[in-house]
């Protein structure tokens, strides 16, 4: 990172300079710093009888307000990204992302140009199924070098963030507010553990910036835009989840749902992007990965498929029984192990997290 980011920042803080325009005008000055060093006469060309902006940039205000930040952002070890930098997640400049920011901030270490990037979003009121197939999808990407994109919100979000750190698979929540705050603060700690474990959290806002409902939208164009692929779990027909989907069709990202059943309120806006042909239906991370054309990296390296030294005599039984069949239920497993079925449950759950089984729709089981 630079040491000075003065003019950039200041840039971002002028009233009625949004994204689209900022690399407009960049385009056109060369720099952020020749816009605040320009005459008269060619502020005047630039922003016409845009007056409020050019007293901003002949005042003082911005910036005060960029050495507040500044302040801010040493003292609590945030990085800044311009989007002429490397480390400025690179997606974000594909052609047709027009209105991605100029300027991010980040805290954590996370790569924001990973090798492969999915955003797992949802409705902030997901079923337990939607958790679980949450959960389930995440769990399968382990150790296959992929970024999962969020935006740290109740429900499907904090599912993903919260399956990832489970997992040891990177994670990158978007937040719509400066880094000063999280929210919705009963997300805190989940963020806390995704830094600690080589995650970020990112937002184009400073420090301060107030909590409104106009700004979720413009955070969903980054998870959109940062991902190779958007994966939508729950959506009702209306909400956030299918505003980031539809930001990704529109950025030529690959769009995928979960299939639900016909009558649910939060299966309806992702049978719905199904039925348009907008989004590829997903069972699991099968479908995922023969889509996009990816190789899977674990199998590569190979799997002990008959010995397991580290699991217990419940969980190897389990595992035996679920290598004899393609998938195999709950009920199934049940009968053939004659295992309780409260300890099937918690053997099925250690031996997902130990990426030995994976859950398919329908709470069907097959090994791995």
């Amino acid at each position: 990172m630079k040491n000075d980011y003065t003019y950039e920042m200041a840039l971002t803080m002028l009233p009625g300079i949004g994204s689209t325009s900022a690399r407009q005008l960049l385009d056109i000055t060369g720099s952020a710093e020749s816009v605040f060093k320009a005459s008269p006469a060619e502020l005047h060309s630039l922003f016409g009888h845009h007056s409020e902006i050019i007293d901003a940039i002949n005042s003082e205000s911005p910036f005060k307000a960029v050495e507040q930040e500044m302040e801010f952002i040493l003292k609590n070890n945030i990085k800044i990204h311009y989007y002429t930098d490397p480390d400025y997640p690179q997606r974000l400049n594909k052609p047709g992302c027009t209105d991605s920011p100029i300027l991010l901030y980040s805290l954590g270490n996370a790569d924001l140009n990973p090798e492969r990037a999915v955003s797992i979003v949802g409705t902030r009121k997901a079923t337990p199924q939607g958790v679980e197939l949450t959960r389930s999808l995440v769990a399968q990407l382990r150790g296959e070098g992929i970024t999962v994109v969020s935006g740290l919100a109740y429900g499907i979000d904090a599912a993903a963030h919260t399956a990832s750190v489970d997992n040891g698979v990177t994670t990158i929540g978007v937040v719509a507010h400066g880094l000063d705050m999280i929210y919705p603060q009963r997300n805190r700690q989940l963020a806390k553990r995704m830094v600690h474990q080589d995650g970020a959290i990112i937002t184009e806002m400073r420090s301060g910036t107030p909590i409104s409902a106009g700004i979720f939208p413009a955070r969903n164009r980054i998870i959109a835009a940062m991902s190779d692929a958007t994966i939508v779990v729950e959506a009702s027909k209306v909400g956030g989840a299918l505003i980031t989907a539809n930001l990704a069709s529109g950025y030529n990202r690959d769009l995928f749902a979960f299939p639900g059943r016909i009558g649910d309120k939060y299966s309806e806006g992702c049978n719905a992007i199904i039925a348009n042909c907008k989004a590829m239906l997903i069972r699991n991370a099968d479908d995922l990965f023969h889509d996009m054309g990816w190789d899977r990296k674990s199998r590569k390296q190979g799997r002990q498929t008959t010995i397991f030294p580290n699991l217990t005599p419940d969980e190897l039984s389990l595992y035996n029984i679920m290598k004899d069949h393609a998938e195999i239920s709950v009920d199934e497993l049940h009968q053939l192990s004659n295992l309780p079925l409260p300890i099937i449950t918690s053997t099925l759950l250690s031996l997902e997290l130990k990426g030995c089984c994976m859950c398919l729709p329908g709470m069907m089981y097959k090994a791995l």
